[in-house]
């Protein structure tokens, strides 16, 4: 990097992992320029604005911590909502609650105490055979049941990542909440919300003072990039910026059908995931529900805006969602990783730049803890 450049460092990337480390670096005294391929900042978190509804774009995206100084730093920047993220599972038109409490265990098996729900998982755990579990399938049979798991596990699984659930690792489903109280929080975290008026003002005010540059390929004309900075945080695909040497990693995407409906209501949930294999999408956002159904001023909005989201396998051309984190992908992500720390001046980061699934206060977590490294 060029040690008289304009820049103190260039950022790529203006999703949340760049904004915060942009933002500490302004904070440092320092001068960042920050570039994004898209037209737009804020990343995945994306908010826009369709019939005074805060549209995710690209999916679902609830703030959940339980880091008290996390939870500080993303309230610099907004106030968030009290949201609780309860979604509900359609499995052929039986509505079931998730996460899996006992309200799911009544209307699976009529059981009434915390007691017979464990019993019946434990009764279908050792009929399936399991002492360790070995994939997915295991692991979802260990928690919930071979029941359960048939009805609101497999086929959402399944079409989510393209595979069956035996050829999926069991780390995947660990963090399935199933709980024997009758909580309907998904999460279990201190601090749960959403920023009012959306995750794209959020963002924005972290970045405010800096300048971003939209639209611009860092990794087509990456040298003249280079020139203007002194070191380089860089959020983007890690095999993109080795140029696929040794293979692109895989990823799913997401595909989304975003449609305003003349009417108040459609599911009267924010999200319902559709667990059978035969419906084709994997669940329904009402984006409205976010906000309660009130617009910024708080006031009843006549309409309402639904995305339905489809899971495919990426391909070049595609976003990437979600890192394959199996072994093989996993085995030729830590050879680029070994190339990512001989490179001189750069910082990768970020969910893909690190090749790692990061909810999102994870990301900020880990862009404060590199943050402090760089910029003291």
């Amino acid at each position: 990097m060029n040690p008289s450049a304009v820049y103190d460092v260039l950022i790529v990337g203006a999703g949340l992992y760049g904004a915060v480390m942009a933002n500490r670096a302004k904070a440092a005294g320092l001068k960042p320029l920050v570039l994004e391929r898209r037209d737009h900042i804020a990343g995945n978190v994306y908010t826009e604005k369709v019939e005074g509804i805060h549209v995710h774009r690209y999916g679902a995206h609830i703030f959940h911590t339980n880091d008290p100084a996390v939870w500080e730093f993303a309230n610099r920047f907004a106030v968030f909502n009290r949201f609780t993220n309860s979604p509900v599972a359609n499995y052929h038109g039986e509505l079931y609650s998730l996460p899996f409490n006992m309200y799911t265990f009544n209307k699976m098996w009529g059981v009434v105490t915390p007691e017979e729900a464990r019993a019946k998982i434990e009764e279908q755990r050792r009929q399936a055979g399991i002492a360790e579990p070995r994939n997915l399938e295991e692991q979802a049979v260990s928690l919930v049941g071979r029941d359960l798991f048939e009805k609101l596990v497999k086929g959402y699984t399944e079409k989510q990542w393209g595979r069956p659930c035996r050829d999926l690792p069991a780390f995947i489903i660990r963090r399935l909440p199933v709980r024997f109280t009758f909580d309907n929080n998904y999460f279990n975290a201190l601090y749960q919300g959403i920023p009012v008026g959306g995750y794209t003002r959020w963002v924005s005010r972290m970045l405010e003072g800096v300048e971003v540059r939209l639209g611009q390929d860092y990794l087509a004309d990456r040298q003249a990039w280079n020139a203007l900075a002194k070191r380089v945080v860089y959020t983007g695909p890690v095999d993109a910026y080795f140029d696929f040497r040794f293979g692109p990693l895989a990823y799913r995407s997401v595909r989304f059908e975003t449609e305003v409906l003349p009417q108040p209501n459609f599911q009267g949930n924010a999200a319902v995931n559709y667990t059978d294999r035969e419906t084709p999408w994997t669940r329904i956002i009402e984006h409205k529900w976010f906000q309660f159904g009130l617009d910024d001023e708080g006031r009843e909005l006549p309409k309402t805006v639904i995305s339905r989201e489809y899971s495919s396998e990426w391909r070049p051309g595609d976003e990437p969602y979600y890192p394959v984190n199996d072994e093989p992908n996993s085995a030729l992500y830590r050879r680029y990783r070994d190339l990512a720390d001989r490179e001189s001046g750069v910082v990768f980061g970020g969910r893909l730049g690190e090749y790692k699934y990061y909810d999102m206060d994870q990301v900020i977590a880990a862009a404060l803890r590199r943050a402090e490294e760089l910029f003291g």
